[in-house]
């Protein structure tokens, strides 16, 4: 774990994406954003229609019956920048370490200045049981990410999410129904998937990217399967492959997609599941030659990346270094020069000699961040348009504000819960992914360019 010190004003300034949305939508900066919604505080949001929010998901159809957050205190939402910031400071110092505060790399600057730990879903889920003594775990997030963090938390610890309404569009895109109706009718294809064939593997392993809910956990724990990270995602399938003939893969197709073709599995064995169709959407022969099932499902914001974006890149600045994230198109991720998770965008940025051009394909908070605290480095996000992930973009300090002042009041408010009949094939499936070990050689990225360090590296503001 790295310590570092809190950046300085002008650093957080150039970091603010908040601030950069702000000046376009005043005219007082060039540039666009995806929605001049976003200048507006999210609580406008919570009282209207359910849905996403502006930003890169507010074209996705939220699943009915999502969570919806309820109207934030009057006070809150008219308070000031600085005094919002200075009663998170003073309820944190009255909690002291009866409070733990995780903030996600896409989470807007002005709430990471409050974090006590900054990381990727995984690492902060894991970064919460440093504190055992912690009553509270505050989780600046989204809704799945909570959850992991109720997962691994003691019972006695209340994991509270700022806003309820910070889901994920992507992990909607699997539900539990819909899985376990795939599931049926995989069985019908090629038999009890519980019963091993000739080879000693079981026709199907199910695999759920940590972007899903706590429920997809739990069916792959009850089903021998296994959850991955941006950061393992080959070698769970390699864990996978030696248990089962074929992998089920979820939520996220590009993630699947990007790494089974580095792999060497060809893309006509790798069929794409559309839930709202037959077999989905596929003749029993391609599921027969499958050797990955990709759901229909991905990520908003890494989805507006694309191949003319790099070119133009390319072209403006030569020598530029692209890199991507894995949630990206596979056309993306085949034109970059490497494609790995969070961390390790932040891990290559940080190891580049002073001089060097990063284009990044990644959420807009991260990249601006990481190019306010490396000033040696040019690095800019490839997509032009300011557009935030619309969830991520729920969490204000308004809300941080509310929820440890109610804490302070010995009130626990937006508690997030995972029942025991979801946690444990739940933490099963987290086991096993734990417990899976790559092999010898060094892993690669899931371009094939270069080593992909497993995200194990978090940021501790001092004072945290």
């Amino acid at each position: 774990m790295t310590i570092v010190q809190p950046p300085a004003r002008d650093v957080r300034l150039a970091a603010s994406v908040d601030r950069s949305i702000r000046l376009i939508s005043t005219g007082s900066s060039a540039g666009s954003t995806c929605a001049p919604e976003l200048a507006e505080g999210p609580w406008e949001f919570d009282r209207g229609p359910a849905g996403y929010g502006p930003g890169a998901s507010m074209g996705d159809v939220i699943p009915t019956g999502s969570p919806r957050q309820g109207a934030l205190p009057d006070e809150y939402r008219r308070a000031s920048d600085a005094e919002l910031h200075d009663r998170i400071r003073a309820a944190k110092a009255t909690l002291g370490d009866r409070v733990v505060v995780l903030g996600h790399f896409y989470q807007r600057d002005e709430v990471v200045e409050h974090a006590d730990f900054v990381g990727d879903s995984f690492q902060l889920a894991n970064a919460a049981l440093t504190k055992p003594d912690a009553e509270a775990i505050v989780f600046c997030g989204v809704h799945f990410m909570a959850e992991t963090a109720d997962l691994l938390s003691t019972p006695d610890q209340a994991v509270i999410l700022p806003n309820l309404a910070a889901g994920c569009s992507m992990a909607d895109m699997a539900d539990e129904s819909s899985v376990e109706e795939c599931w049926e009718q995989l069985e019908e294809v090629y038999g009890d998937l519980a019963t091993p064939g000739a080879d000693g593997r079981v026709p199907v392993i199910p695999v759920t990217y940590m972007n899903s809910s706590a429920a997809l956990k739990g069916f792959v724990g009850r089903n021998g399967g296994i959850v991955c990270t941006s950061s393992n995602a080959r070698t769970v399938l390699e864990w996978a492959f030696e248990r089962g003939q074929r992998v089920l893969f979820f939520p996220d197709q590009h993630l699947g997609r990007n790494t089974a073709k580095a792999m060497g599995v060809p893309l006509e064995q790798m069929p794409m599941w559309n839930p709202r169709k037959a077999l989905g959407g596929n003749s029993a022969e391609e599921l027969a030659d499958a050797r990955v099932i990709l759901w229909h499902g991905f990520c908003s914001v890494h989805r507006r990346f694309t191949v003319d974006q790099i070119e133009l890149a390319r072209r403006e600045h030569p020598g530029v270094q692209v890199i991507v994230h894995p949630e990206c198109p596979m056309p993306v991720v085949d034109a970059a020069d490497a494609a790995g998770s969070t961390d390790f965008i932040v891990k290559a940025i940080a190891a580049a000699p002073a001089g060097s051009t990063f284009a990044i394909g990644t959420e807009i908070n991260l990249v601006q961040r990481l190019a306010a605290e490396h000033p040696e480095h040019t690095i800019f996000c490839l997509d032009p348009v300011v557009c935030p992930c619309s969830t991520m973009y729920r969490i204000h300090p308004g809300y941080l504000a509310w929820v440890l002042e109610e804490l302070v009041a010995g009130r626990v408010v937006n508690r997030i819960t995972v029942p025991d009949t979801v946690a444990d094939p739940a933490r099963l499936a987290l086991e096993r992914m734990l417990a899976a070990k790559p092999p010898a050689a060094t892993p690669t990225d899931t371009a094939g360019r270069g080593a992909t360090p497993k995200a194990t590296r978090l940021e501790t503001p001092a004072g945290a």
